[in-house]
């Protein structure tokens, strides 16, 4: 090569890094640059009737304009030159209702994908500093779900809630897929969540490894007071299952007996003695935290694969997807989801098995009694007042 061919080659390389520069940062522009069809999306679904805003941001439109006025009230979004917080909430809520890429929402709202990017991370960062206000503890008084039902009532009036783990599938660096493989194989991130009887979460604690073990979590949280898991009250507790220990302020199932729902269908079907009879009930009380897994995953897909962001941006997704969910349930009690599923009846559910301790603590023994009383007092309505299982 001669001297004419590579002084030709750096000429070539100053002009490709001219372009660029001219390119990026002198003329950058959106996708598309009439600041008309910015709007038209967000015209069009604003405009049209609850369904279009129903499919496109996962929620009815009074419900969507009243977490708009949250987040302008609260001071956690502006609105810019170019997009108001209306149209920063609709990207991020298209991104995580609909697992869409960067590329196909600038399409969609107009926009570069630097702006997209910026707002959704904003929103993002917006939703999650709300989690404090729209996850707070569970009365203390009976739930309405359990008052109102002759077959949990007087037996679970102490009842305050359910607790179990969520696995959402996790992007992971390949140094770390070893830890965040779950049982099942797949790589996740173990969300210890803990909801009422109304289908509303009351803790949410993402980031876990997918090959710890539930009651590890569980034991991490409540051994770290900076976690601020809501204090239960003397005599309270919540449901778990027999991933769990059975002990104060938390009851699981009696192990070694029928359980899931599906269990007691056909000739079998009714119960055959105390155990059972209790089993049965905790499992249809406690199938309020799948509902509430089940409609928060149908709502927001992006939960159900391994969308391809770092590892904060998912676990933060957790929490912003279940204060949003928290949002919806107050604001919108016709929704179409939490309708939907309320009326399913869980029947396939995997539970985990339990753990196999030598020994009792002082505060399992005094779980174990407490079980043992409301199965008992269950058990004797059941055979001589014959109410319904």
């Amino acid at each position: 090569m001669d001297d004419n061919d590579i002084e030709l080659d750096e000429m070539e390389l100053v002009a490709a890094a001219a372009g660029y520069y001219y390119y990026n940062h002198i003329c950058k522009q959106p996708s598309r640059s009439s600041s008309l069809n910015r709007s038209e999306f967000m015209d069009e679904v604003l405009n049209d009737n609850d369904d279009r805003c129903r499919e496109m941001f996962r929620m009815d439109k009074h419900v969507f304009f009243k977490l708009c006025d949250i987040l302008r009230r609260r001071d956690l979004l502006h609105d810019t030159a170019g997009v108001r917080i209306e149209e920063q909430l609709a990207i991020f809520l298209n991104i995580i209702g609909h697992n869409e890429r960067n590329r196909v929402i600038q399409e969609r709202f107009q926009h570069s994908g630097e702006t997209i990017s910026r707002h959704f991370n904003n929103v993002l960062k917006a939703i999650n500093s709300l989690s404090r206000e729209f996850l707070h503890p569970p009365q203390t008084t009976t739930p309405p779900e359990i008052l109102n039902n002759s077959r949990f009532y007087p037996y679970f009036k102490d009842c305050i809630g359910v607790i179990d783990a969520m696995h959402i599938p996790a992007h992971i660096p390949a140094k770390d897929q070893s830890r965040f493989r779950n049982r099942k194989g797949v790589l996740s991130q173990n969300v210890l969540v803990a909801c009422t009887f109304d289908l509303q979460f009351i803790f949410v604690y993402p980031g876990w490894e997918g090959s710890a073990a539930d009651s590890r979590v569980l034991r991490a949280v409540l051994d770290d007071p900076d976690q601020n898991f809501p204090h239960i009250p003397e005599g309270k507790y919540y449901l778990v299952d027999a991933g769990y220990r059975n002990t104060v302020g938390f009851i699981a199932p009696f192990p070694g007996v029928r359980y899931h729902l599906y269990e007691f269908k056909g000739a079998n079907q009714q119960p055959r003695n105390a155990m059972e009879l209790f089993n049965h009930r905790h499992s249809s009380l406690r199938n309020a935290i799948q509902q509430s897994f089940d409609v928060l995953k149908e709502r927001f897909p992006i939960l159900k694969l391994a969308p391809q962001y770092a590892f904060r941006i998912q676990r933060d997704l957790v929490i912003a997807a279940c204060v949003i969910h928290n949002h919806i349930r107050r604001e919108g009690r016709n929704d179409w989801l939490f309708t939907s599923f309320q009326r399913r009846t869980a029947e396939e559910y995997e539970i985990d098995q339990p753990e196999v301790e030598l020994t009792q603590t002082f505060q399992e023994q005094i779980a174990f009694s407490q079980r043992e009383l409301i199965m008992a007092a269950m058990w004797n309505d059941f055979l001589n007042e014959w109410k319904d299982w």
